[in-house]
């Protein structure tokens, strides 16, 4: 993946808008390996507030679960960056909002952090329509720290227009 620059992420941001606006949907962001990054992207978007519900920066356990009602048991058999983890958070989001599509990053962006299971790089993304099953993948992301949240903000928005086209 060619590291995506600041316009590529504003291109993505108003395509987003635009078929938000098309479908009427609202968006809401659950991030944690991001810190906001996505939420910064879709307001940095003139008109953002019809379709740009909230976004829930969630970094720590205590957060995922008192923001986003991610359930202990699955911190602690999984871990934060993992599917299980991931799904809970995307449909965390969609419960404590009013948005109609849901986006969840959970992820070791390095430099620091990483194992020999989850790696440096690692970043689980959940996508969800309200009333729809989650879809989470995998990524492996090269790069320092800014390259996989980078990378991370551009994966999210790619997703969530494909679910709302």
């Amino acid at each position: 993946m060619t590291l995506p620059s600041d316009a590529d992420l504003r291109h993505l941001a108003e395509r987003l808008g635009q078929v938000a606006v098309a479908r009427h949907d609202t968006v809401v962001t659950a991030e944690s390996c991001t810190g906001g990054w996505i939420g910064k992207t879709l307001t940095d978007i003139t008109g953002s507030s019809v379709w740009f519900d909230c976004s829930l920066v969630a970094y720590s356990y205590e957060a995922k679960q008192a923001l986003l009602g991610v359930n202990p048991h699955t911190l602690e058999q999984h871990g934060a960056v993992s599917r299980e983890t991931a799904v809970e958070m995307v449909s965390g989001a969609l419960v404590h909002s009013g948005a109609t599509l849901a986006v969840a990053v959970t992820g070791i962006a390095g430099p620091g952090g990483g194992t020999a299971d989850k790696p440096v790089g690692t970043v689980w993304v959940a996508w969800k329509r309200r009333g729809g099953y989650p879809r989470a993948e995998v990524f492996h992301f090269d790069g320092d720290r800014e390259a996989v949240r980078r990378a991370t903000v551009a994966t999210a928005l790619e997703g969530l227009i494909e679910l709302s086209t």
